[in-house]
């Protein structure tokens, strides 16, 4: 049978690789500590459990609206104003089938063939797979430890061309956990508009990242807060753990809404019924302070990771401060990326992903660690590296 050109060019996505190649070892009776996979372990709180299984009584759960439940999107808008200090119409936020789904919308909005789009190099593989998906000719803007691995203005601007029609930037980032400065995404965003360019903004891990100082405890503001006509991309998976019941959500400007609703009606329909409803928990005090609970513990197995790593002289060039991943550098050990995940799985039985994951600069000098796993299995995890380096 013969497949797209679009299918033949779709590269593999080599954290999900190296998780079967994982499960195959456990089968075999391994045990295999998995610190390849952005997935937390604590699963969903016990308020959205609770509420998803009082909907398994045979009540009717039809079509929704395809941008999601007006309570849901309410919720939602009412989150971002007292989670990330920026005001939101609940008109404005479609709920999904996850964040994939919500980069799909967008890119379907807003790509057409030929189309340049600017993203930083390492980021999340999937983020360029969906434009070029429709056509786009994406432009990889390689970055150094000395910007955090992220986007800047200047990089921004000296990379755009009469061709670029947007820019897709990812803070906390996948896969180095680390953040854009406020005032620094705001210039991002300044650049792109002044150039009636659209900036799609991936704040799915914002809700997990460090105080960025406007407020004690809080994470970071949204770039809406700057930016009210960029595009958001969130999602219930990580700061909720809501991982596979696949919702999540877009805020799209005004002149967008109904545009998105067309596409998502044809697309799939609506988000899944009984994953929004049960989503409503999420928001009670309790499950927020559950989640918040969680964050705290990130940070904790962060600090962990970090000084695991030191001791074994394993080199992290940046801190991360959001997502839960540290981004190595494996050049010392003499070995390249995927041979050192390849042997780490092989021979100490520890599940990684090399940076060959997410773009081409460095991609064979990093290693991508996650440590959405629990304490005790990430210090196992990082002793088992130390006996394989050593």
């Amino acid at each position: 049978m013969r497949t797209s050109t679009r299918a033949a060019s779709m590269r593999p996505f080599y954290a999900m690789e190296y998780g079967m190649r994982a499960a195959e070892l456990r089968a075999e009776g391994h045990d295999v500590i998995r610190l390849n996979i952005g997935e937390p372990d604590f699963g969903a709180p016990p308020q959205f459990l609770a509420a998803a299984r009082d909907l398994c009584n045979g009540r009717p759960l039809p079509y929704t609206g395809a941008l999601g439940l007006r309570s849901v999107r309410e919720a939602i808008a009412g989150f971002y104003s007292e989670h990330f200090r920026c005001e939101v119409p609940a008109r404005r936020v479609v709920v999904t089938s996850g964040a994939s789904a919500a980069l799909l919308l967008a890119c379907a909005a807003l790509v057409d063939p030929g189309d340049e789009v600017l993203i930083a190099d390492p980021s999340y593989p999937c983020n360029r797979q969906f434009a070029e998906s429709f056509g786009a000719t994406v432009r990889l803007i390689e970055t150094t430890a000395a910007e955090r691995f992220q986007l800047t203005a200047d990089s921004v601007a000296a990379a755009w061309t009469e061709s670029t029609r947007g820019v897709m930037v990812a803070t906390p980032s996948n896969p180095t956990g680390t953040t854009v400065p406020a005032d620094e995404l705001a210039a991002i965003c300044d650049v792109a508009r002044s150039r009636d360019g659209w900036r799609i903004v991936d704040e799915i891990y914002l809700g997990l990242a460090d105080s960025d100082g406007t407020h004690p405890t809080l994470p970071p503001r949204s770039v809406l807060a700057s930016d009210p006509d960029a595009i958001v991309i969130n999602s219930f998976s990580k700061y909720f753990g809501l991982t596979g019941w696949r919702l999540g959500w877009a805020i799209v400007p005004d002149e967008l809404v109904d545009v998105i609703e067309r596409l998502a009606q044809n697309y799939y329909i609506c988000p899944a019924t009984p994953s929004q409803l049960a989503s409503l928990a999420c928001f009670t005090p309790e499950a927020l302070a559950e989640a918040e609970s969680r964050r705290t513990e990130f940070r904790e197995r962060r600090a962990l990771a970090l000084d695991a790593l030191a001791a074994i002289g394993m080199d992290v060039p940046v801190v991360p401060d959001g997502a839960f991943y540290v981004y190595i550098d494996v050049s010392s050990t003499g070995m390249t990326a995927s041979q050192f995940c390849d042997r780490a799985l092989n021979e100490a039985h520890v599940a990684l992903t090399p940076g060959k994951d997410f773009g081409d600069a460095g991609a064979e000098q990093f290693v991508r660690l996650s440590y959405s796993v629990g304490k005790s299995e990430l210090a196992e995890g990082i002793s088992r590296l130390s006996r394989f380096t050593r």
